[in-house]
């Protein structure tokens, strides 16, 4: 993706990371790196900044900010909070808590949205742009068989439905914009890995891995495309 305008929200992570590196290895590119943490290795080409899904302010700010060199081609969020410390997923009702809804929601769910709300009209307005947001196979409701994680799996599926419901208003007058929600696939990051016994050795993907298969499948994309949510292989994941 040369000659690109670039934005990655959530840059300190390991798959927001990876998009900074990728997409910065191609000098052509303008990237801009937004996290809430400090990123000590920075790289010389890309322009970083802070955001905090907490100071909507700081939101508005890193749009702003990233459109002073023109409109934006691509804006990639790369967060999500699956487990801290003192939060894990929820196996059963007696686990759930008002207060890790809430933060979860703030992570998967608000954060995205109101990155929707201030970078979504700096798009190109009359050529192809893209907005993706990281989502997860498990907020889909259709696909959900095992149940359990209850805030998880509710946050990704409202992430989901604000991803569609963006993608229209959005068509009414960026005609090439595209936005999609994108499944990243189990990732070797902090996120997955205390879940990751299961997983089958050639379904673990690195960070780098993953972040080039998204970026595959975004670069394969039409507007026709917009509203949904795809995998790292490119397929469809059901809402």
């Amino acid at each position: 993706m040369p000659n690109q305008n670039i934005v990655i929200i959530g840059a300190s992570g390991g798959l927001g990371a990876a998009f900074v590196n990728i997409f910065a290895a191609d000098p052509s590119n303008i990237i801009h790196a937004f996290s809430r943490s400090e990123i000590k290795n920075k790289l010389a080409n890309v322009h970083y900044g802070r955001v905090d899904f907490a100071d909507e302010e700081s939101i508005k700010k890193a749009a702003e900010q990233s459109a002073k060199d023109g409109l934006l081609d691509c804006v990639i969020v790369a967060t999500g909070i699956l487990h801290e410390s003192d939060l894990m997923p929820e196996k059963s009702l007696r686990d759930l808590s008002a207060e890790n809804f809430q933060r979860s929601f703030l992570a998967n769910t608000i954060g995205p949205a109101l990155v929707a709300k201030y970078f979504l009209p700096k798009l190109q307005l009359k050529q192809r742009a893209v907005f993706a947001a990281l989502s997860a196979r498990v907020g889909s409701i259709g696909d959900n068989r095992l149940g359990g994680w209850y805030s998880y799996r509710a946050a990704k599926a409202a992430l989901n439905m604000l991803i569609k419901t963006a993608s229209i208003e959005v068509a009414w007058r960026k005609k090439q914009a595209i936005v999609v929600g994108l499944h990243p696939g189990t990732v070797d990051t902090n996120l997955s890995q205390p879940f990751q016994q299961r997983v089958p050795s050639n379904k673990l993907f690195n960070a780098d891995d993953s972040a080039r298969k998204m970026i595959d499948v975004l670069q394969g994309l039409t507007v026709a495309d917009s509203g949904k949510v795809f995998a790292w292989d490119g397929s469809e994941v059901p809402c």
